[in-house]
């Protein structure tokens, strides 16, 4: 009767991969000479007893028995059975080789040193091995994580050191990289020679000193660029895809090439390094060379097989994690793009963001935000919110937002913007729905125009520290069709602030909407008791506190902030006329001009001013046929507004030298400091600016 073997499980909490772990495990006693029986362990395995004998568990000295033992008659011969082995990385009996009688090494004499790992030498012990390693390898969802899994599954189970080489650049998909083939070192990993005692790791023997290669570091022996040279010696191995030792032909010209100058301190003697190289899905891409100390029992060829189920999945891992990696840097691409880079820094309004994705492995999502100038001085805000977080939801929010800034630019007012969003909308497909929420602000008037195609209410905060919900229409989500939206206009006070947001920051499965925003209410009503009742608080602290209001459990959806602070253009800043398309108009605009800069105290501008008026109002009042408006707006710059009813723009030309006309655009081009214009649905604006 030959006796079965039983595996003793590892003790509960320690990491089967852990370097540690390999210390944790009984060595098996060599088998005896001319006995074909396997050698028992722990209990089964005591003095006196002969090879080959089966002793019953249970029976023997208090504590000798196993940890699950029970006293119970001997077992039948048909009934004895293996003990379940736990899923983690199997034990490694000793072998015959590099020991005699009485564990001693072959080599020194001795005993081996306590914490070295010994080989595993049954199939079963391979097979549990790959199954767990492969298991760690396959947790990493990056290129790092990947490489560290297969670093730590086979450092000091399956080696005592390994050097990881991938391709530089890695290939994505099924694209042909251009020019040659370089392998860079990506990461080694080995057992440290310095060992905690205590941690479980003993000193070597005085007797067992290291060899020359053992004492070096990997990294700065090896070479940490590798060219692989077509129809050299890496390159046939790398072709041939299978794991070979490295004392073969094939090997010994291939590793030089590899390793660089230091190859030679790095590889032992004998089969104790395998040179295994990284296949993805179509390619080669990489190669990971395992290495075991000369103290060490050798590879087997079996293990030839455990090495390339290890590259194997490392090579597919690696593949998916750098899909992965592209498919992100897309999406993330694809979001920053849809969003406003910058916010613009129109006339009497302050302007401050956020945008925070559902989750770091969805960075995509159809949430946007958007501050648009208008003629005027105005300015649109618009926030919106397409179902869903994917790259369809993040497409066709770009496209809704790119039809906002086309609508805005042509002026018109809230609710038929929303109106023209609804049929894009149905254009993009039936089941494009989105909610927007649209503003125009208005730093003379100091009002505010809003229309919503169901988004959550905006939020005002007065400079007294008041915070109130606006009653605005809630109106049908864009994309439903056939409904009218109706706009509503509010004061919006000088020092107030507007806060318009997507329903991921007031809603989620812990709380619905309403009671988001009354949070969200009470939150802005908090904040702003800390500056006072004279000053508001500043915005982009006002955004961050705003975020903070989030739990743990509150990031189901996108979250889109946007946050204008009103600070308006005062009465006296402001001066408006009304002149007569007549041939009289360019000089009566020119004294009007003048009289008011004197008024402001800016009579270093009166002579640019006037100059750039005249030619302004000149070229309205040879095509109007009403009245044509003139402003002056005094802010941080000097502003000059023209309006006419003529829908035609001006566009700047050369003007030749025969030429009568066509220089006025040319002068002011040269001379302000910004100048524009822009078609209104009355007629168009034509403006510039001057620094003050």
């Amino acid at each position: 009767m030959t006796e079965h073997p039983t595996y003793e499980r590892p003790p509960q909490g320690v990491d089967p991969t852990d370097p540690r772990g390999a210390l944790l495990r009984t060595s098996t006693p060599a088998r005896a000479p001319g006995t074909g029986a396997l050698p028992l362990r722990g209990a089964q395995a005591r003095a006196g007893d002969t090879p080959g004998t089966a002793t019953p568990r249970g029976t023997g000295p208090a504590g000798s028995g196993p940890e699950h033992a029970q006293p119970a008659a001997v077992p039948e011969p048909d009934t004895l059975r293996p003990r379940p082995v736990p899923e983690a990385i199997p034990l490694q009996p000793a072998g015959e080789q590099g020991a005699q009688g009485g564990g001693q090494e072959r080599r020194t004499g001795q005993g081996p040193a306590p914490g070295r790992p010994t080989p595993m030498r049954r199939d079963g012990d391979r097979l549990r091995f790959v199954g767990a390693a492969t298991r760690r390898i396959a947790r990493g969802l990056d290129l790092d994580e990947i490489v560290m899994g297969l670093c730590r599954a086979t450092v000091p189970t399956f080696s005592d050191a390994i050097l990881v080489y991938l391709r530089d650049p890695l290939p994505v998909g099924d694209e042909r990289p251009l020019g040659p083939v370089v392998l860079r070192l990506r990461r080694t990993d080995r057992i440290p020679e310095d060992r905690d005692t205590e941690g479980g790791f003993a000193p070597l023997p005085q007797s067992q000193q290291p060899e020359p290669w053992e004492l070096a570091d990997l990294a700065s022996v090896t070479a940490e660029l590798c060219e692989v040279r077509p129809g050299g010696a890496l390159a046939e191995v790398l072709r041939g895809v299978r794991p070979v030792f490295a004392d073969t032909p094939a090997a010994r010209a291939a590793l030089p090439e590899l390793l660089g100058a230091g190859g030679d301190l790095v590889i032992p003697s004998g089969q104790r390094a395998i040179l295994a190289p990284l296949r993805g899905r179509r390619r080669v891409i990489g190669a990971a060379v395992f290495l075991r100390r000369p103290d060490r029992i050798a590879f087997e060829t079996d293990d030839l097989l455990v090495a390339a189920q290890l590259a194997t999945h490392s090579a597919l891992g690696i593949d998916k994690a750098v899909l992965y990696g592209r498919e992100a840097y897309i999406a993330d691409e694809l979001q920053r793009t849809m969003l406003p880079e910058t916010l613009p820094r129109p006339t009497g309004v302050r302007l401050a963001s956020r945008y925070l994705p559902a989750a770091e492995t969805a960075r995509v999502g159809g949430d946007w935000y958007d501050a648009i100038p208008l003629p005027g001085s105005r300015v649109a805000l618009v926030v919106g919110d397409v179902m869903g977080h994917s790259m369809t939801s993040a497409a066709i929010m770009g496209q809704l937002r790119t039809t906002a800034q086309t609508l805005a630019g042509l002026d018109l007012p809230p609710q038929e913007v929303l109106h023209h969003l609804d049929e894009q909308a149905q254009r993009l497909g039936t089941d494009r729905m989105a909610t927007c929420l649209y503003a125009v602000y208005d730093p003379v008037s100091h009002r505010i125009t809003i229309a919503n195609a169901g988004h959550p209410p905006p939020v005002l905060l007065h400079l007294g520290g008041e915070a109130e919900v606006l009653r605005v229409p809630a109106g049908a989500p864009i994309g439903v069709g056939g409904v009218d939206f109706e706009a509503v206009e509010l004061d919006a006070p000088a020092g107030a602030t507007l806060l318009l947001y997507t329903d991921g920051l007031v809603e989620s499965r812990l709380r619905d909407v309403w009671t988001g925003i009354e949070q969200l209410r009470e939150k802005l009503a908090a904040t702003a008791q800390l500056t006072g009742p004279d000053h508001p608080p500043p915005l982009e602290a006002l955004c961050d506190e705003v975020l903070d209001m989030l739990g743990p459990g509150d990031r189901d959806d996108d979250i889109a902030l946007l946050a204008a602070r009103f600070d308006g253009i005062a009465p006296s800043d402001v001066a408006y006329w009304f002149l007569e398309p007549e041939d009289a108009a360019p000089g009566k605009a020119r004294r009007l001009a003048r009289r008011q800069l004197e008024r402001w105290g800016l009579e270093e501008h009166i002579d640019s001013v006037q100059l750039l008026v005249s030619e302004v109002v000149t070229n309205a009042v040879r095509y109007a046929s009403r009245p044509v408006t003139l402003r002056l707006l005094r802010t941080d710059v000097l502003r000059c507004e023209v309006g006419d009813d003529v829908p035609q723009l001006p566009r700047l030309r050369q003007a030749r030298a025969t030429d009568e006309g066509g220089r006025g655009l040319y002068l002011v081009n040269r001379m302000a400091r910004r100048w524009g214009a822009t078609r209104l649905s009355t007629g168009k604006v034509v403006w510039f600016e001057l620094n003050r």
